[in-house]
């Protein structure tokens, strides 16, 4: 079953959970989709913009056009008048896109948010999430790891950051730990190949 999962701002302001969810979606075509709206985009900007004041404005025009460009849907109207059982009120938004769209998982690192039996959708947080794709797509998870460890292992010294411990800072010590065994695999497999088939 092809899963609708609809993205909190929360996650598309974390450069790790962001990447992470958005290569996933694109190595398991067909596993899910992702879905989000002009607020939680607003939403993401001004936070990002708040954290980092110095980015130039074509950074974030940049990453905006990249996080539009991996979503399935752009969910344009939503009711939020409807009934809401969160606790923060300025999250109300975020309820009622997911309900529009029909989201089967709500992806949020917001604690405020729990599944229901008035809800339609599973309220998960990405360590769990990737934790999920990994159980039913453990092939593609190996590719997207593979693809981050080169990426980080080519930036310069100053800036690289390894995998295993960016997932632990960005709280997702699950999905962490089968990253590590990811990797592990990847030496292994590269210790065992001999040197003509390389």
């Amino acid at each position: 079953m092809l899963h609708r999962v609809f993205v909190d701002a929360n996650v598309l302001c974390s450069r790790t959970l962001r990447d992470w969810t958005c290569l996933l979606r694109l190595r398991t075509d067909g596993m899910f989709q992702l879905h989000t709206t002009e607020d939680v985009l607003a939403e993401t900007v001004r936070t990002l913009r708040r954290l980092r004041p110095e980015l130039p404005g074509g950074a974030v025009t940049r990453l905006r056009a990249a996080v539009l460009a991996a979503m399935d849907e752009l969910v344009e109207d939503f009711d939020a008048t409807g009934p809401y059982t969160g606790r923060d009120p300025d999250d109300r938004h975020v309820h009622a896109a997911a309900e529009a769209c029909r989201a089967h998982i709500l992806l949020t690192e917001d604690l405020g948010f729990t599944s229901d039996a008035t809800t339609m959708y599973e309220v998960y947080r990405c360590d769990a999430f990737f934790v999920l794709v990994d159980d039913a797509a453990p092939t593609a998870v190996r590719d997207v790891v593979l693809e981050q460890s080169r990426y980080w292992s080519a930036r310069p010294a100053g800036e690289r950051r390894g995998l295993v411990s960016a997932l632990r800072d960005a709280g997702c010590p699950e999905f962490a730990s089968r990253v590590d065994g990811h990797l592990r695999a990847l030496v292994s497999d590269q210790r065992h190949t001999p040197e003509r088939a390389r």
